[in-house]
C-alpha cells in the first residue's frame, strides 16, 4: 500500500529522511501532499507567501506534476486522501513550533492511519538539548557547547521515490502570486536554487564570512535563511560543508536552533515577554505611538541606517542581520515602542520569516528574552553605520536622496553645510535625549520591582 509523505517546511527531495521514511513504508510508492492550511496562509506577508508558492512549483516540477496540494485543514485532507488512495501511514518531518505541534496532535488522533514524524527542520531537534539538571539552556554559549558535543546526523541518502500518480484525485492549483510591491525583488528558490546559493557562497564569500558578517555594504552573509525556511535545503547539509575554521557560521547555524528549543519549551514567548522584570516599561500609545511606527516602517525616520534596512526591507523582503539589529535597538529605546510590533512588521514583509528566530531576536535587544543583551546596551544608529557602512554604499544602495552626500556626512545628514539633500525627513527623535529616557525607564521599572 502507497505511503503519503506530507510535505510542511522541508520542501525538498535530498537530505530529507521524512521521505526516506515515507518511501520505505510505502514500498517505494509514496503521495506527495502539500495542504494549504488556512491558520498558517492567513497571517503570512505577501513577499512570504510568493516564495512559499514559487517553492511549491519548484518542487512539483520534480515531482514530474505529480505534488498533490489541496486547500483545508490538515486533518480533514489527510484523512480524505488516505482514504482515496488506501495509504496506511502519513509521514512527515516533525514541526516543534506552538501551532505546528498543536496541529500535528490532533491530526494524528484524527486519521486513519499513523503519522510518523522522522526527522525535524533542525539538527538536532528541539528538546533535545538539556543540562545536567535537564533542563533547557537559557544561554546561547552553553546550549552551543553543549549542541556541538551531541552532533548531528549526516545527511540522508536518497530516497528512490516513485511518486503517486494524481491526475484521477482531485487537485487544487498552487496559487498565483499575491499582489507584490513593484519594487520587490525576490530571490530564485526551490531545491536546486537553494543547493546553486549555497555552492556559490561555501566557494566563494564563506572563507571571508567571519571578516565580513558584519558589513551590509558587502556580500558577506549567505543568505540561506530563505531557503532554510521552507526546507528547500536542510541545515544539516550546510554543516556537512563545514570545517573546524568555519566556526562563526556554524554559531550561526546553532542561534537558530538555540532560538527554536527556547520556543519549545516556552510557546508563550512567541507574544510576551520570555523575562517579565521589564513588563513595567512606559510606552508611547495613540497617534505618537503611529507616527513613530509609520516612519519606521518607511524608513523615514531621519537616520541613515535605519532608513536603509527598513527600505531594503520593503525592496528585497529581506534585511542584512547587523542591521535588523540596529533597526530593532532603535524602535525599543529610541522611539520606546513595544518589540512586539516590530516584530509584527518582520513577519509581514520578511521572506525568511522564522516564529523562533524573529521573536527571540527582538526579546534579545529588548533585554526581555534569553541570554539578552542588557537593555542599557543602546546602539548609535550614527556610530552603527560608520563602523559598518564605514563609506555609506548600504545607505546610498537604499536611500538614494543620500547618494550625494560624502562618507563623512551620509551617517549624519543633519551635519551638512548644505542642509539636508531633498526629500529626506529630519531625524523623528534626539538619539541622545532618548538615549537618556531609555535609561531612565529602565531604572524607574528596576526601582519599582520587589
Amino acid at each position: 500500500m502507497p505511503a503519503v509523505m506530507w510535505f510542511r517546511r522541508d520542501l525538498r527531495l535530498l537530505d530529507n529522511p521524512a521521505l526516506v521514511a515515507a518511501t520505505e513504508a510505502g514500498g517505494g510508492s509514496v503521495l506527495g501532499v502539500f495542504v494549504l492550511d488556512p491558520a498558517l496562509l492567513a497571517p503570512s506577508g505577501a513577499a512570504r507567501l510568493a516564495v512559499l508558492y514559487r517553492t511549491l512549483r519548484a518542487l512539483d516540477s520534480q515531482l514530474g506534476g505529480r505534488l498533490m496540494v489541496r486547500q483545508g485543514k490538515p486533518a480533514t485532507v489527510l484523512g480524505e486522501l488516505c482514504r482515496e488512495v488506501a495509504a496506511d501511514s502519513v509521514h512527515c518531518a516533525a514541526d516543534f513550533g506552538p501551532y505546528g505541534a498543536a496541529r500535528d496532535e490532533a491530526v494524528a488522533q484524527a486519521l486513519p492511519a499513523p503519522l510518523v514524524r522522522t526527522g525535524s527542520a533542525y539538527a538536532v531537534p528541539p528538546g533535545q538539548i538539556v543540562n545536567a539538571s535537564g533542563a533547557n539552556f537559557q544561554v546561547y554559549s552553553a546550549f552551543y557547547r553543549a549542541w556541538l558535543a551531541r552532533g548531528w546526523p549526516e545527511p540522508a541518502p536518497p530516497a528512490g521515490t516513485s511518486w503517486l500518480p494524481v491526475e484521477d484525485l482531485r487537485r487544487d492549483d498552487i496559487p498565483a502570486d499575491p499582489p507584490l510591491r513593484p519594487q520587490l525583488r525576490l530571490p530564485e528558490v526551490g531545491e536546486a536554487a537553494a543547493a546553486q546559493a549555497w555552492r556559490a557562497f561555501r566557494d566563494g564569500q564563506l572563507e571571508r564570512y567571519r571578516e565580513d558578517r558584519n558589513r551590509p555594504d558587502r556580500s558577506g552573509t549567505s543568505r540561506m535563511s530563505v531557503h532554510l525556511k521552507w526546507g528547500a535545503t536542510h541545515p544539516r547539509t550546510l554543516l556537512a560543508d563545514l570545517s573546524q575554521r568555519h566556526e562563526v557560521y556554524r554559531k550561526e547555524l546553532a542561534w537558530r536552533e538555540f532560538y527554536a528549543d527556547v520556543l519549545h519549551h516556552r510557546p508563550d514567548s512567541a507574544r510576551r515577554h520570555y523575562r517579565t522584570e521589564l513588563e513595567g516599561m512606559p510606552h508611547p500609545t495613540g497617534e505618537l505611538a503611529r507616527q513613530r511606527l509609520d516612519a519606521w516602517s518607511a524608513g523615514r525616520t531621519g537616520y541613515p541606517i535605519v532608513d536603509a534596512g527598513m527600505r531594503q526591507l520593503l525592496a528585497e523582503g529581506w534585511m542584512h542581520n547587523r542591521v535588523r539589529m540596529i533597526v530593532a535597538s532603535f524602535l525599543v529605546k529610541d522611539l520606546h515602542l513595544e518589540w512586539q510590533a516590530g516584530a509584527r512588521h518582520f513577519m509581514a514583509h520578511l521572506v525568511d520569516a522564522d516564529l523562533a528566530s524573529n521573536v527571540h531576536g527582538w526579546q534579545w535587544v529588548a533585554g526581555t528574552g534569553t541570554d539578552p543583551a542588557p537593555f542599557f546596551r543602546i546602539f548609535n544608529p550614527s556610530l552603527q553605520g560608520q563602523k559598518f557602512d564605514p563609506d555609506g554604499d548600504y545607505v546610498r544602495r537604499y536611500v538614494p536622496e543620500l547618494a550625494g552626500l560624502p562618507a563623512g556626512l551620509i551617517h549624519e545628514p543633519w551635519r551638512s553645510p548644505d542642509g539636508l539633500p531633498p526629500g529626506y525627513p529630519q531625524r523623528i527623535v534626539d538619539h541622545s535625549a532618548e538615549r537618556a529616557v531609555a535609561l531612565a525607564d529602565y531604572e524607574s521599572v528596576r526601582a519599582a520591582r520587589p
